[in-house]
């Protein structure tokens, strides 16, 4: 394409290098905004028509061209071109070509650096409400699940070192509890991406009398952006979208982490259903949790995307540079990443089995008791640190014969400390351990379906909203 037929070409007397034109064409994958381009173009015509920059045939014409161009993009027969370098240019051009001079004039009054950032507003809104979705999806399995599974002990672990006797019921809510922050942030995150830029044009605003607060309404903005160098040079909201991302698949990692661990022999506590794993091309008998793994190892790819943006915006002068281009490949793999991991999940969890009796004996090995022992101690009078020294003696004993706390003799146990009496067998067992836990927040059955109920219904009213 010669410089003639390209929107800018009175300043230049000479084509662009071909090698050039390809290296600085953004089509290849900003054509994924096309429909939101489109959406954005729909209501500055109207906004144009309504100020009368536009006559109101014009604007018909303008927008029958637009749905048209849609609906051919939508149907894979819009051809798009690396010589008209981007989205924005591509639909121009085939909108002039088609309704002819009313075309031209759809630019007035915006710039291509205005018109990029309300696309990418209007894309990111979309795929957070997308994943917000995606979200609670999982919540919603997770909910399930705990709830079944509200009465199933196994150990909990600090420094993976069984610590105290839990609920998997527990365990999951913990999860469950990791998303809600996650949904937290991103409801707060979607506040800053639905602010309008279209009206900033270049940098300066433009001489039109726009009513951008008009065309922010159409387009479903709570408000137009208040200064139009920010306007257009602002990239912080996709920032923010990384960060958000980034920590929530810092969470499906640790989540995967442990599936993981739990589905070694090792472990042994969970089966994932075959459809999410797969096999070894050697060993006949692996059953390799192929899903997880790869949701652990993709957050570093949505890790390095949220390094890559604020590498990319660290330098930058106001306003508008060539620069923002990188913003929509890492912008655009993390959303798409995102949302397949949270599906995968979604869609794994309901199938996880859990292996009760293997939990339950793997608490029982690793004196998940003590501290009750203790906390036993310390309402006879004992102080804690005593308390501390007489248990610690007792899992000694427990280890010297291979039994546990709750095995040991009443005897044996009164030569350590004359204060304990035959209930304290009550507090050694791992159900009296949870169940005595009966506080909110606490691991006992009851209140983990309690935790369920009260989070059921918050997630209930977050969909109705």
């Amino acid at each position: 394409m010669s410089n003639e037929q390209k929107p800018w070409a009175g300043r230049f007397t000479e084509a662009t290098d071909a090698f050039v034109e390809a290296f600085t064409a953004s089509v290849s994958f900003d054509q994924r905004l096309a429909r939101h381009d489109i959406q954005g173009s729909i209501a500055h015509a109207t906004m144009l028509a309504r100020i009368g920059v536009l006559s109101e045939e014009d604007r018909e014409t303008i927008v029958t061209g637009l749905r048209e161009i849609l609906a051919d993009i939508e149907r894979g027969d819009f051809v798009w071109s690396v010589e008209l370098e981007d989205v924005h240019m591509n639909i121009e051009a085939r909108l002039t070509e088609r309704i002819g001079e009313a075309g031209k004039k759809l630019h007035s009054g915006r710039s291509r650096n205005d018109q990029v950032a309300t696309d990418i507003r209007l894309y990111l809104r979309g795929e957070i409400d997308l994943i917000g979705a995606e979200l609670r999806r999982l919540q919603a399995v997770l909910l399930d699940l705990a709830e079944r599974e509200a009465d199933t002990i196994m150990p909990g672990f600090t420094h993976l070192q069984v610590a105290q006797p839990v609920t998997f019921g527990h365990h999951l809510m913990a999860w469950y509890e990791m998303l809600t922050r996650d949904q937290e942030r991103l409801k707060d995150c979607r506040k800053r991406v639905n602010v309008m830029p279209l009206g900033a044009a270049a940098l300066a605003g433009t001489t039109f009398p726009l009513d951008r607060h008009y065309t922010a309404e159409l387009l479903g903005f709570d408000r137009p952006a208040a200064n139009s160098l920010d306007a257009v040079s602002d990239r912080d909201f996709a920032i923010e979208f990384a960060a958000c991302a980034s920590l929530i698949m810092m969470h499906l990692s640790r989540f995967s982490e442990e599936l993981i661990l739990w589905t070694s022999v090792q472990f042994g506590f969970i089966d994932l259903p075959d459809a999410f794993c797969t096999g070894s091309s050697i060993m006949p008998q692996k059953k390799n949790p192929d899903v997880p793994e790869l949701v652990r190892g993709k957050s570093g790819r949505v890790f390095g995307h949220l390094l890559g943006l604020l590498t990319l915006m660290k330098s930058q002068p106001l306003a508008y540079n060539k620069d923002n281009q990188e913003d929509k490949e890492p912008l655009f793999d993390t959303a798409d990443t995102l949302k397949h991991c949270l599906r995968a999940f979604a869609d794994m969890v309901p199938h996880l089995r859990p292996n009760r009796d293997a939990m339950h004996q793997a608490a029982w090995k690793g004196y998940a008791t003590a501290t009750d022992l203790a906390d036993y101690l310390v309402r006879r009078g004992v102080a804690f640190r005593d308390a501390h020294e007489i248990v610690g003696k007792a899992v000694r004993l427990g280890i010297k014969t291979g039994r546990d706390l709750s095995q040991l003799a009443l005897a044996e146990l009164r030569q350590l400390s004359t204060t304990i009496e035959a209930d304290v067998f009550d507090v050694l067992t791992l159900e009296g351990s949870v169940k005595a836990r009966d506080h909110f927040g606490g691991t006992a059955p009851d209140q983990v379906r309690e935790a369920v109920r009260r989070a059921r219904q918050i997630l209930d009213e977050a969909v109705s909203e």
